[in-house]
C-alpha cells in the first residue's frame, strides 16, 4: 500500500466535474435516495427474514450519504433514513386502528434518527469516525428507549440480530453493545471501501486504514470470543414447563368483547394437555404458563372465572401463571397470577411498563379533541406495577416480563438479578393479526435469552408461542391462530452474564464516547478549521 501523510480531503481528485441542468438536480437527489434505501435495507434485515447481515451495507450506505454534510442537510438525510426504516417496520401498529397512529409514531421516532444523522455528519471528518458514529447511533437508541412517554425501543439494531454472528455480544454488554458492534462494523465497512477507492491516488494513511480494519474486525472477533459466554447447560437442574396457547375467537380488537371465550379456550387447551399427560403421551409439567390476557375477566371479582382457572389447575396438577385484567383499589392492572391447584392464587405481578396509546392514553384531553374514537378505545388507563415479577414455582424461580416489557432492558434484567432461573414473556398479539410484529417480538426474546443466559418461554394468546434455549435457539414453537401447547424439559441457569452484572454501564460508556466525539467536532468547528481527515 502506498502511504502518504495528508490531513485534508482532495475533492477535486475524487469527484467528477460539476454537472449541469437536470443531471445536476438528479445527482443532488442521490444522497437522499441512498439514505431512504439504506433505511429500507435495515428494515429488511429484521425478522421474520433472516437477512441480519444487510444491516452492514445499510449503515455503510448511510455513512456515505452523511459524510461531510452540513448539519441541516444531515438532518434531512437522517430523517429519510428513519422513514425508510421505521415506516415498514412499524406498519403493524395500524393493523386495527388505521394509519393515523402508525404515521404519527413513525414521524416522531424518525426525529431522533434525524438528530443522530446530524451528529454523525459532524463527526464524519474526525479520525476514528466509525467509533464516534456508532456510539452516536447507540445514544440515539438510548434516547428513543426513554422518551417520549416512557420510550419506544422497538427497532433497536440488536433486535434484528437474533440469527446473526454478532448475537453473542448481547451476553457481553446487552443490546447496547450488540447494536453498537453491528453499526460499528457497518461504518467500518464504508471506510474500508472508501480507502480502497482512494488507494489508487496514494492518499491513504496507515492510521486511517488501521481504524477502518479494526472497526470491522473488533466486533467480529468480539462476537467470536463472546461465544464462550453462551451456554444452554443446566446449572440448577431442569424443569418441565408447559406453554399454553388457547387462541382467540377471531383476530382483532373485538376479541376483548369475547373475554369468556378466550378464558375457556385456554382452560380447554390445558385440559387437553392434562388428558395427554394422564395417557402418558406428554410429561407432567412442573408448572404451566398462560399468556397475557388469557383471562380478561377478573377472577378475584368473578367466581365463575375463578372456577374455570381452578378447574384447569386441578386437571393438570400443577401451578398455573394466568394473565388477567384485574381491578384493585380503583386501579386497572395488567396482572399475572400464580394459581396453585390446591391453595388458589398465591402471587401476583403487575405489568410495570404499560404501553402508551394501547394501555394508557397520554394527553387524554388533547387526543380526545383530535379524535374521540381513540379515547373510546382506551376508556380507562392501566396503572403500573412497582415490583419485579419473579414467581416461585416450588424449587423454580420464573421471571416475568409481560409482552411490551421485553423491549426494555431493565424490565428483563431485574428479574434475573432478583433470582429468576428462567424468563417468561407472556404476550397477547391477537390485535396485530398475522403481521410481522409477532416475529419481531419473538426475536427480542431470543436476544434476551442470550443476554442473560436463560431459557425464555413465550406464551401468546394466538401465537407464535415458543420455548427459546439460553443460546437463543428456538427449541419449539406453535403456529398462529391455532390452539396449541408446548410441554418440554428446559435447563435452569443461575450464573450471570457480564451483561446482567454490568446493567446500564455499557450504555453509559457509549453515551460518553458519543459526547466525546461531538465535543471534539464542536471544538474543531469553533476554531474555524476542519478536524484532521484522511
Amino acid at each position: 500500500m502506498t502511504v502518504t501523510a495528508t490531513s485534508v480531503d482532495r475533492p477535486d481528485r475524487l469527484q467528477p466535474p460539476p454537472a449541469k441542468g437536470a443531471r445536476a438536480r438528479l445527482i443532488r437527489l442521490v444522497p437522499a435516495l441512498v439514505s431512504a434505501l439504506s433505511g429500507v435495507l435495515l428494515y429488511v434485515s429484521f425478522p421474520p427474514r433472516t437477512l441480519w447481515w444487510l444491516a452492514l451495507p445499510a449503515f455503510a450506505g448511510f455513512a456515505w450519504a452523511l459524510r461531510g454534510r452540513t448539519w441541516k442537510t444531515a438532518l434531512g438525510l437522517g430523517y429519510l433514513f428513519g422513514l425508510g426504516f421505521l415506516l415498514p417496520l412499524l406498519v403493524w401498529t395500524g393493523v386495527e386502528v388505521g394509519p393515523g397512529p402508525w404515521i404519527a409514531l413513525v414521524v416522531i421516532e424518525a426525529v431522533c434518527v434525524a438528530l443522530v444523522g446530524a451528529g454523525i455528519a459532524a463527526v464524519s471528518r474526525l479520525p476514528g469516525r466509525p467509533l464516534w458514529a456508532a456510539a452516536l447511533w447507540t445514544a440515539g437508541e438510548a434516547v428513543r428507549a426513554r422518551v417520549p412517554f416512557g420510550g419506544f425501543p422497538w427497532g433497536k439494531v440488536a433486535f434484528g440480530q437474533a440469527d446473526g454472528v454478532f448475537l453473542p455480544l448481547a451476553a457481553l454488554g446487552g443490546t447496547p453493545v450488540l447494536g453498537f458492534g453491528v453499526v460499528l462494523c457497518g461504518f467500518g465497512l464504508y471506510d474500508i471501501v472508501r480507502l480502497l477507492l482512494r488507494r489508487r491516488d496514494g492518499e491513504v494513511r496507515r492510521s486511517a486504514a488501521a481504524v477502518a480494519l479494526l472497526s470491522v474486525a473488533v466486533p467480529v472477533v468480539g462476537a467470536v470470543g463472546a461465544r464462550a459466554l453462551v451456554s444452554d447447560k443446566a446449572e440448577a437442574g431442569t424443569a418441565t414447563v408447559a406453554v399454553i396457547q388457547g387462541n382467540v375467537p377471531r383476530a382483532g380488537l373485538e376479541f376483548n368483547a369475547q373475554r369468556r371465550a378466550v378464558l375457556d379456550y385456554h382452560a380447554r387447551e390445558t385440559h387437553r394437555l392434562a388428558a395427554q399427560v394422564a395417557a402418558g403421551k406428554e410429561p407432567r409439567p412442573d408448572f404451566v404458563l398462560w399468556p397475557e390476557n388469557a383471562s380478561d375477566i377478573d377472577p378475584f371479582a368473578a367466581p365463575d372465572a375463578a372456577a374455570v382457572i381452578q378447574g384447569a389447575a386441578e386437571a393438570i396438577g400443577a401451578p398455573v401463571s394466568v394473565g388477567s385484567v384485574v381491578e384493585r383499589d380503583g386501579k386497572l392492572l395488567n396482572e399475572q397470577i400464580l394459581w396453585d391447584p390446591v391453595k388458589g392464587p398465591l402471587q401476583t405481578y403487575d405489568k410495570r411498563q404499560v404501553q402508551p396509546f394501547g394501555e394508557y392514553l397520554p394527553m387524554r384531553s388533547l387526543i380526545g379533541a383530535i379524535n374521540g374514537e381513540w379515547t373510546s378505545m382506551v376508556r380507562q388507563d392501566f396503572s403500573r406495577g412497582d415490583k419485579p415479577g419473579v414467581f416461585d414455582f416450588g424449587r423454580v424461580k420464573v421471571g416475568l416480563a409481560t409482552c411490551y416489557e421485553a423491549a426494555f432492558d431493565w424490565a428483563v434484567r431485574d428479574t434475573v438479578t432478583h433470582g429468576a432461573e428462567l424468563i417468561s414473556v407472556p404476550s397477547n398479539n391477537a390485535t396485530f393479526d398475522r403481521s410481522e410484529m409477532t416475529y419481531q417480538q419473538l426475536a427480542m426474546s431470543r436476544v434476551r435469552a442470550v443476554e442473560h443466559s436463560r431459557t425464555v418461554t413465550v406464551p401468546v394468546t394466538s401465537g407464535v408461542s415458543a420455548v427459546i434455549m439460553p443460546d437463543g435457539r428456538v427449541a419449539r414453537h406453535t403456529g398462529m391462530f391455532v390452539p396449541a401447547h408446548i410441554d418440554m424439559k428446559v435447563p435452569l441457569r443461575t450464573s450471570e452474564t457480564p451483561a446482567t452484572r454490568l446493567g446500564i454501564l455499557p450504555e453509559l460508556a457509549l453515551l460518553l464516547v458519543a459526547a466525546g466525539g461531538l465535543g471534539w467536532a464542536g471544538a474543531a468547528a469553533a476554531r474555524g478549521r476542519r478536524a484532521a481527515d484522511v
